[in-house]
């Protein structure tokens, strides 16, 4: 169910509720954690539904460049997804805005940038770090469309981003701040 939609620079950034793992974008986003090990929330439903070549490649990535550091993203095939390509991303544990939105500004810009550097046209981002990580969803929220909005602004040949917001509560915070974002220059 599509809730938001906004047109940002020839690129369209909607927000929905849905299961990231039914979306037939290009890629999708996982929320993972540092060992790329697959867990609970959406890092364990992507990697169940996607099936073992995901795991398989994060453990190779693993072995050749060590544990992903939040904040950083790296990408593997989708398996059985319907998306071709999932970028696995690390974001933070929140303890507080000063430490935490760097690094969710670096989680959200590092998977845009490789979803460019790959030729990805549509991504699909779950609300990343606002499950066992804690994060605070309205300032999530705010922190994933501000940074995704500047991406799209600077030109970004990606044609479609969706955040895909598995419940209505969180689909409503979500519109909540796109509309702060569209009121703001």
């Amino acid at each position: 169910m599509e809730v938001s939609k906004q047109y940002i620079a020839g690129s369209t950034l909607a927000i929905m509720v849905g299961d990231i793992t039914e979306q037939h974008t290009d890629a999708i986003v996982n929320a993972a954690n540092s060992s790329l090990c697959g867990g609970g929330g959406v890092d364990g439903a992507i990697h169940r539904a996607g099936g073992p070549i995901i795991l398989e490649q994060c453990r190779t990535y693993v072995r050749e460049h060590g544990r992903l550091p939040p904040g950083k993203a790296m990408a593997t095939d989708a398996g059985e997804l319907p998306a071709r390509w999932v970028i696995h991303t690390v974001g933070p544990v929140y303890s507080s805005d000063r430490e935490s939105k760097p690094i969710l500004e670096s989680a959200y810009r590092e998977s845009l940038l490789l979803a460019e550097q790959m030729g990805i046209e549509s991504l699909s981002f779950p609300s990343i770090s606002t499950g066992a990580y804690r994060y605070p969803l309205e300032k999530a929220a705010q922190v994933a469309l501000s940074t995704i909005s500047s991406q799209l602004r600077k030109g970004s040949p990606l044609r479609l981003v969706r955040m895909v917001c598995f419940t209505e509560r969180d689909g409503l915070a979500y519109k909540r701040a796109m509309d702060k974002i569209v009121q703001s220059p």
